[in-house]
């Protein structure tokens, strides 16, 4: 979703250079990104304060001479960085209480700004600019040489219709739609002569197989065998993509696929899919969104927790799936 705020900067700006301090995991998704020029390795691990890691990350940066940081997370810690960079000017949301740090320091209006998009684009404008910025969809770099790749790696056949689900979600078990769910899709697209590939990380393996289990070894299991590029390489292969409210659905939406997205316990007006062929679903149960990483109903209604993702059912996904 930043890359929209990349394009937005590019648009006002059209000769600026743009560098992203980002994980080393996310850097060679910043490739895929013609608005970046480069990518710089937020080595520190993800809720890790450490002060003096901060600083000897930032004062290396001094002599890249930055005219401007816009910082998106809403962390304190995450605006120190810039800080010691010497950063002249540092623009993002006041968060937690981050005066001093920021000298550029916004208000987020939560009523104007309802999308995380939006937030995004909107720390790249004037103060003045009118609310909510208008955005223009994220769109990935892809090769047919990437593809050829992943095609000669994986020994596959990239022929007929292809159905990639994403069963996982960092978040939490709120967030994923059962395997079961995803199984019966699968069978029903396998029947019709699809091929079904399954795409995730390590933490994913556990859906993975249980939905390769339950199609008799049907699907091409991908999860935990590729790189981030790689997926991306494999997804653009793809007619259709089901994920849960996930990054790999929102890759989907940056390769412009025809996206099915699945929200449980987040609402999906917060961060959607940014494609205008993905459709999102969503039981809207007076219980969601929650935003809990385990239903705040389980074990009190178990075995019928996490209702707003267990009552998607898999016909529903089938007739958006088409033929």
């Amino acid at each position: 979703m930043a890359q929209s705020l990349f394009m937005s900067l590019k648009v006002s700006f059209p000769d600026c250079q743009i560098d992203v301090l980002a994980p080393p995991w996310s850097l060679p998704l910043l490739e895929r990104m013609p608005e970046v020029l480069k990518g710089i390795p937020m080595s520190l691990k993800h809720g890790e304060f450490g002060l003096l890691a901060r600083f000897r990350l930032g004062k290396p940066l001094r002599s890249e001479r930055y005219d401007q940081a816009i910082v998106l997370p809403n962390s304190w810690k995450s605006a120190l960085i810039p800080f010691f960079a010497g950063i002249p000017k540092r623009t993002g949301f006041i968060g937690e209480c981050r005066w001093g740090l920021l000298n550029d320091a916004r208000t987020l209006d939560k009523q104007a700004l309802t999308m995380t998009v939006q937030r995004f684009v909107a720390l790249g404008l004037p103060v003045s600019s009118p609310q909510p910025p208008a955005f223009t969809q994220p769109s990935l770099i892809t090769s047919t040489d990437g593809q050829r790749a992943v095609i000669e790696k994986f020994n596959i056949s990239a022929d007929g219709k292809i159905l990639a689900l994403c069963p996982g979600a960092e978040f939490g078990p709120s967030k994923r739609w059962p395997a079961e769910h995803f199984a019966e899709v699968a069978k029903a697209k396998i029947e019709q002569g699809w091929q079904v590939w399954l795409l995730g990380s390590e933490k994913d393996k556990e859906s993975a197989e249980t939905i390769v289990q339950l199609t008799n070894n049907q699907c091409r299991n991908f999860v935990g065998q590729t790189t981030l590029i790689e997926a991306i390489d494999l997804m653009s292969l793809s007619n259709t993509v089901v994920a849960n409210d996930s990054g790999l659905m929102h890759l989907a939406a940056a390769l412009n696929k025809k996206v099915i997205a699945l929200y449980g316990s987040t609402p999906p007006e917060f961060a959607p899919p940014l494609c205008a062929s993905a459709t999102s679903v969503s039981l809207n149960l007076p219980c969601s969104p929650c935003r809990k990483r385990i239903c705040p109903l389980y074990p009190v209604a178990h075995p019928e927790h996490t209702k707003c993702l267990t009552g998607i059912k898999p016909e529903r996904i089938m007739e958006l799936i088409g033929d």
